[in-house]
């Protein structure tokens, strides 16, 4: 029962997802409950598969939620390195000159 396959999942809506989910929720927590009493599960297999099940719905939910939410804005232009290199072509530089200190100049300044 808590093996669902991604068809069955992706066919779902919302609220079936939700409501599948709550119920391999509670199935989860009597397997769980019967592995920590001690008593032997009938599968012990259906504690994984559960898990996963529950982790796949909630992939759909989000991915189902995104879509929604998701809204349509316009795309803005983006400059590629040739239009950004083309504006610093543009765009007016000023070199400057450094004046490199000597030795001499160096030992002077120390005293």
């Amino acid at each position: 029962m808590a093996k669902l396959s991604n068809k069955e999942l992706s066919q779902m809506s919302v609220e079936q997802l939700k409501e599948k989910y709550i119920e391999i929720k509670k199935e989860l927590m009597k397997l769980n409950m019967q592995r920590a009493t001690g008593t032997p599960p009938e599968n012990p297999g259906m504690i994984r598969a559960s898990r996963r099940s529950i982790a796949r719905i909630n992939t759909y939910l989000t991915q189902k939620n995104i879509a929604k939410t998701k809204e349509v804005k316009p795309v803005e232009k983006q400059q590629t390195k040739s239009e950004t290199k083309q504006e610093e072509k543009k765009a007016p530089v000023k070199k400057v000159m450094v004046k490199k200190s000597t030795k001499t100049e160096v030992k002077k300044k120390k005293e």
